[in-house]
């Protein structure tokens, strides 16, 4: 078998016109990028890999990183809380599922709209061949107490305006997918409605029931469904899940180091 391995030399959106004025500054930018994704960039220092960040991007003005990441991403947000532009351009990332939960509190804190607490139902999928043996294990407070990617928090706060994301697959005709950004409308105890904030059904309004969930972390030694909301609170995400988006503007919560310098490259990219 014969292969050829292919590699992306050049970076667009640099051709672009528009950028005329500002094409050696971007040029800078893409080569320190690209450096970055090739794992070409940073120093070592006690077995660990630093990356000088450029002086103009860093935030250093306030004592609150929260606040200061918040106020610099989504600057006057109660006055554009409403428009639909405003939420679609603009997302913080942070490399842990801990650091992207403490903004989004600090956003939904934030809101002025109704709130609403929804707590899930937890169970031990009885097929599990583990069940028997550490049934004493899996009480209610254990399994309430797990947080994993894919599957929303045993409890969930939501206010109406805020962002959410879907986690799963529910209707593609109607433009709920996995990743899909939704912003809260009205919230009720068994179904919230939600208007479509991203992909081609955008602007539409749904309603999202209670789902039962199962989540597939690997790190989980038995299999548990959780029925809830199939959403979490989206002002901020991880950085893994936010491959694939187009954002105007992104702020990047580093309060800890990121992982791999590829997801440092997906973060800036």
């Amino acid at each position: 078998m014969h292969c050829n391995i292919l590699k992306l030399t050049k970076n667009m959106r640099l051709l672009d016109s528009r950028f005329d004025a500002n094409v050696n500054m971007l040029k800078q930018f893409s080569d320190w990028l690209l450096a970055i994704g090739d794992g070409r960039m940073g120093f070592s220092t006690n077995n660990t890999k630093k990356v000088k960040i450029p002086e103009d991007l860093p935030i250093d003005n306030f004592d609150d990183p929260i606040y200061g990441i918040v106020e610099s991403t989504y600057f006057s947000y109660l006055e554009h809380s409403t428009d639909m532009k405003y939420l679609q351009e603009k997302t913080i990332l942070a490399p842990t599922l801990q650091m992207v939960e403490s903004v989004n509190d600090y956003m939904i804190s934030l809101s002025c709209g109704q709130e609403k607490s929804y707590l899930s139902f937890n169970t031990v999928c009885m097929s599990d061949h583990s069940f028997t043996c550490l049934r004493h294990v899996h009480t209610p407070e254990f399994l309430n107490s797990i947080k994993c990617s894919g599957i929303p928090n045993y409890s969930i706060t939501l206010k109406v305006g805020v962002l959410v994301m879907l986690l799963r697959n529910i209707d593609q005709s109607a433009g709920l997918c996995n990743y899909t950004i939704l912003t809260i409308i009205r919230l009720k105890n068994r179904v919230t409605k939600v208007k479509v904030l991203s992909g081609k059904e955008s602007g539409n309004k749904v309603f999202i029931p209670r789902m039962s969930l199962t989540p597939s972390d690997s790190r989980i030694p038995f299999k548990f469904q959780r029925r809830q909301f199939s959403v979490i609170v989206s002002f901020a995400m991880t950085i893994n899940k936010s491959q694939g988006q187009s954002l105007c503007s992104v702020g990047l919560f580093l309060k800890k180091p990121v992982f791999t310098h590829g997801q440092l490259y997906v973060a800036l990219s």
